[in-house]
Parts: C-alpha cells; sequence; structure tokens
C-alpha cells in the first residue's frame, strides 16, 4: 500500500474500517429517539393526547442544528482535516447521550422536562451535523477508485446496523420491562448503551490515519482558505445535485423505516413491541441490500441506479402504507422489508453521488450545503407532517404519497445529472 500522505493512495484497512462503523452511533441515536418515540412521549411530555406529535416535533426542530453543525465541521474538515472534524464531532455526541440518559422526567420537573429534552437534541443533532459527510467524504477518499460505491455504501450500510442496535436495544427493553418500570427507569437503559458506545468508537478513532486526499492538499498548498464561499462561488449546480440525491434518500428513510414503528403504534395496526421487532428485520434487509446497490453502481454507475430506484419511490410506497394499515401481519412484514431495501438502496448509491459532486478542496463543506439542508427538511420535518397528516385526512396511505412526491419531483434532477462514476481506466 501506498503512503497516506501521496496523491492516489488508499488508507488502512483499520481506518476504513474505524470510520465506516462511527456512523453506527450517529443512526444509533436518531434512529432510537425515532423508534422510542410513544416511550418518549409519556416520559418527557405526559403521555397527553398531543404528547406523541410534541416528541416529533422536537425531533422536526433539532434536526434545524444539522445543517449548521455540517457547515461548523465542514469548514473544520476542509481546512484541518477529516480526522479532526471526526474526532470532534464524536466527543460532542457522547456527552450528548450520556446527558440524555440523565435528565429527569416529567413526573418530577413536568414540562421543563421536555424543554431540556430538546435542548439536547439541538446539541446533539449540531454534534451529528458533520459526521455522516465527514464518514463519507472520509471513505470516498480512502477508497481504490474502481470500487468507490461499495467502500463509501459501507457507510450508510454502518447506519444501519447502529438503526438495528437501536431497535434491538429498544425492544429488549420494552419486552423485558414492566410498562411503570419502563417509564419510570428503563427508557434510560438505550441511552447508556448509546453513550458508552460513542465513547468506544471515540477511543478507537484516535487512532485513524488522515484522509489521503488531505494530505495531497497540504503538501500542494491547495487547501481552500474559505472552503464554503469557495464552494458556492464555483459549485452551486453541484450542491443542488447534492441536496435532489439527499431529499430523496432522507424521506425514504425517516418515513419508509425509521417512522414506521411510530406509524404502526398510532394507527393501530400493532403494539410498540411488535413494531419494534418487525423493524428488526427491516433493518436487516438495509444492511443486506446497501452493499450490493453500491458495488451494482460501480458497475453500472449512479445515474441509472438513482434514476431507477427514484422510479420504484415513485410507484410502491402508496401501496405499501395501504398495506401496513390494514393488511395481514405477512403484508404488513412484506411492506415494511420493501420500504427498507428501497430506502437502503437510495441511502447506498447516494453515499458516493452526492460526494463525487465535488473535489476534494472544500468537499465537506459542499456535502453540509447540499446534503444536511437536503436531510434537515426532508428528514427531521417529515416523520412529524406524516404524523400530522394522517391524524388530520385518516388516509394511513399518506407517508407513501410524501415519498411518490418527493421521487417525482427529484427525477428529472437525476436523469439530467452528469455520471460520476470513475472509469475504470481510471
Amino acid at each position: 500500500m501506498k503512503s497516506p500522505g501521496r496523491t492516489g493512495s488508499t488508507i488502512s484497512r483499520a481506518s476504513m474500517v474505524i470510520a465506516a462503523l462511527s456512523t453506527v452511533v450517529e443512526w444509533y441515536d436518531f434512529t432510537l429517539y425515532l423508534y422510542f418515540a410513544t416511550v418518549l412521549s409519556r416520559v418527557f411530555f405526559g403521555g397527553g393526547e398531543h404528547s406523541l406529535l410534541a416528541t416529533l416535533a422536537g425531533f422536526a426542530i433539532s434536526y434545524a442544528m444539522r445543517p449548521l453543525g455540517a457547515l461548523v465541521f465542514g469548514i473544520i474538515g476542509d481546512k484541518l482535516g477529516r480526522r479532526h472534524t471526526l474526532l470532534l464531532s464524536m466527543a460532542m455526541m457522547t456527552v450528548a447521550m450520556l446527558a440524555t440518559a440523565l435528565l429527569p422526567d416529567y413526573q418530577r420537573i413536568g414540562a421543563s422536562a421536555g424543554y431540556l429534552l430538546l435542548v439536547l437534541r439541538c446539541f446533539m443533532a449540531f454534534s451529528v451535523g458533520g459526521e455522516y459527510t465527514g464518514v463519507v467524504a472520509y471513505l470516498l477518499e480512502g477508497s481504490e477508485r474502481a470500487h468507490r460505491g461499495l467502500i463509501t455504501s459501507l457507510a450508510s450500510a454502518a447506519s444501519e446496523i447502529g438503526a438495528l442496535l437501536a431497535v434491538g436495544v429498544s425492544a429488549l427493553t420494552v419486552g423485558l420491562l414492566e410498562h411503570d418500570s419502563l417509564d419510570a427507569w428503563g427508557w434510560r437503559i438505550p441511552f447508556f448503551v448509546g453513550a458508552a458506545l460513542a465513547g468506544s468508537i471515540w477511543i478507537a478513532r484516535s487512532a485513524m490515519q488522515e484522509s489521503p486526499d488531505f494530505e495531497r492538499q497540504r503538501e500542494r498548498g491547495t487547501i481552500p482558505a474559505t472552503p464554503v464561499r469557495d464552494t458556492l462561488a464555483h459549485h452551486r449546480v453541484a450542491v443542488l445535485r447534492t441536496f435532489a440525491i439527499s431529499a430523496l434518500g432522507s424521506i425514504t428513510y425517516y418515513v419508509g423505516i425509521t417512522y414506521v414503528p411510530a406509524f404502526l403504534s398510532s394507527t393501530g395496526t400493532l403494539g410498540e413491541g411488535e413494531s419494534l421487532t418487525l423493524s428488526t428485520v427491516a433493518a436487516v434487509a438495509v444492511i443486506l441490500v446497501t452493499p450490493w446497490v453500491g458495488a451494482w453502481s460501480d458497475r453500472i454507475g449512479r445515474k441509472p441506479v438513482l434514476a431507477m430506484l427514484a422510479l420504484l419511490c415513485a410507484a410502491l410506497p402508496l401501496a405499501m402504507f395501504a398495506l401496513m394499515a390494514h393488511g395481514s401481519l405477512l403484508q404488513i412484514l412484506l411492506a415494511t422489508v420493501v420500504l427498507a431495501c428501497i430506502a437502503g438502496g437510495v441511502s447506498a448509491v447516494g453515499a458516493p453521488a452526492t460526494a463525487e459532486q465535488f473535489p476534494g478542496e472544500g468537499r465537506l463543506s459542499g456535502l453540509a450545503l447540499g446534503v444536511t439542508v437536503a436531510t434537515a427538511i426532508f428528514g427531521g420535518v417529515t416523520p412529524f407532517l406524516a404524523e400530522l397528516l394522517v391524524k388530520a385526512t385518516g388516509w394511513a396511505a399518506v407517508p407513501g404519497a410524501m415519498i411518490a412526491l418527493v421521487a417525482l419531483m427529484v427525477l428529472p434532477v437525476l436523469l439530467t445529472m452528469p455520471e460520476t462514476r470513475p472509469t475504470r481506466t481510471a
């Protein structure tokens, strides 16, 4: 293997694994919040008629901090190195998870409990802002060109491992504890697990190599002094493309996967424990499909894979949500897995496709402007909006219609974007 400091080199396998596994913590936390939404609505908002909406609203509000965090961490990563960003963001995530586990509940301090939870969600969202984009850039820059799709998609696969861990811990906690014990103290267990996981990842990250692309910039003196301004000046169209790709990836993931347990519980289709168990199956499906789709995009290109997935997003979600609301257990399982596989596929190819829109100089800032803004809008807000619309209209397929609408809006961008997959002879 070439020296990490030389142009075109790759990073060590250990650093790649540590980087890929880092997204486990990010998605563990955010998925945990949504999977545990009904429990948290009782613990922090009193369990009233609108408590679930309040819980989901807190999730949406906190997401507004994610683009800000991405910009701050993106500037750090573009000017000081990817490694600095990844270490600092994980340290902040560890603190946020631990503080959440120690929060007083509604029974002790009343409505203040909900406000404190919101403050910590905002802190967490800020720290997470640069996490996923930093990892995606790190994996893309450290992998062999012919396998960028596969390697970079591992960030999405690892994030789903975090989601699987979240649903597993949630299901065990809900299943093993009585209702009163769960609300009194059991809800803290998953957050303590998350804090321990984040601390462990931070320790492992301390041994990571720097990105070879950043080392190239340092050697050649091309590190941008004002990465955000440079990106806006020279790569505005790329920012818009990454926004479109991430809009589709965000709504399919956050509505098509993480909102599903709350949807099933809210509509009375399944109980909390059954919903979480079903989501475990969906998480496994995503882990299996993600690297396959990433490798597929290495063979035939990012553009055709994204276009095909967008067509599936336009055609299938309406029927899948209708099945989940009114179908048999087997039909609900089928619908959940189909939605999970589609979302996993979009995330898999979306990771390299967005990162490849930008050169190494300013890449994290470009991803911050495109990816995280789209995620804040189509990820943070959409679970709350989906629940609100289901309640207001009584139409259980509304979440599927939301996904289909975004897919149809994004499809023209995907069909006209240039192919970014490196050529085999490069």
